[in-house]
């Protein structure tokens, strides 16, 4: 096993979020660790059988990075989450970037909040691309699909239907209303702080 569930049991009671529905929540993170150590041990099987060249081997490689994207977009979800509500401090780095990418806070949480009433199921994240200087509010269908290469996640918001529909029902946008109440903008604001201070050359 290389990977280990984080527990996220802090979060138990948070406003706007039932216990039911975190713990269902809960539930289904650990399955993509579990699958995620599974394949990856099934791939070292294959590997040291000499069955790198086959359908079999194929398909679990390519299921391993929708495994894998699963429990770690949860982890990046979770770990942005927090009983203790508070606004992004207007002294720090990353709320001076949000003004000059998108002219106010405001402007930038419309469009974050927008991305996540579109139809469909998936993620919204908030990316830095160290290359541009940029942040950019993305939408992600499949775990595995459509992410910025080189980009970092600084805020990440589940949309898919688990997170919100036991609670909420096919009101979406109030399960996005609840969920920016209780974003960690300490870890969301140090996310952008570490990613923004690397300095990256690709080429």
């Amino acid at each position: 096993m290389v990977y280990e569930a984080i527990n996220f049991e802090r979060l138990l009671g948070i406003k706007g979020f039932s216990d039911q529905l975190l713990k269902n929540h809960f539930t289904l993170y650990q399955g993509y660790v579990t699958n995620t150590n599974k394949i990856a041990d099934l791939l070292n099987s294959l590997k040291k059988e000499g069955k790198i060249g086959t359908p079999e081997y194929a398909e679990l490689k390519r299921r391993w990075g929708w495994e894998f994207n699963g429990m770690r977009l949860h982890e990046y979800y979770f770990g942005n989450m927090t009983k203790d509500s508070m606004e992004l401090d207007k002294d720090s780095k990353l709320f001076k970037k949000i003004l000059e990418d998108f002219g106010t806070y405001e402007n930038w949480e419309k469009d974050f909040k927008a991305v996540g009433t579109m139809r469909g199921i998936g993620w919204v994240i908030l990316y830095y691309d160290p290359v541009a200087n940029k942040l950019f509010n993305f939408w992600i269908n499949e775990h595995d699909v459509g992410h910025i290469s080189g980009a970092n996640p600084i805020l990440v918001m589940d949309v898919f239907e688990h997170a919100y529909m036991i609670d909420y029902g096919l009101k979406k946008a109030d399960y996005i209303e609840a969920f920016f109440k209780v974003i960690d903008w300490k870890i969301v604001a140090n996310r952008f702080s570490e990613a923004s201070t690397k300095i990256i050359k690709y080429w």
